[in-house]
């Protein structure tokens, strides 16, 4: 797997937060489920993995 895009990520969620009037969670896991990953959770694991390990999980 790439290293998420983040600024895609921060974008997708404030666009349909806004234009889709999603709760920010609901957001946030919609763009996380864009770049591949189940939720928001998980994606944010992943990026925190990868900054203590320096390498993808």
């Amino acid at each position: 797997m790439l290293i998420p895009d983040i600024d895609a990520f921060e974008e997708r969620a404030a666009i349909a937060q806004f234009d889709g009037r999603l709760l920010r969670r609901e957001a946030e896991d919609l763009a996380a489920r864009q770049q591949g990953f189940v939720n928001a959770d998980a994606y944010w694991q992943w990026l925190a993995d990868y900054v203590v390990h320096r390498q993808p999980p």
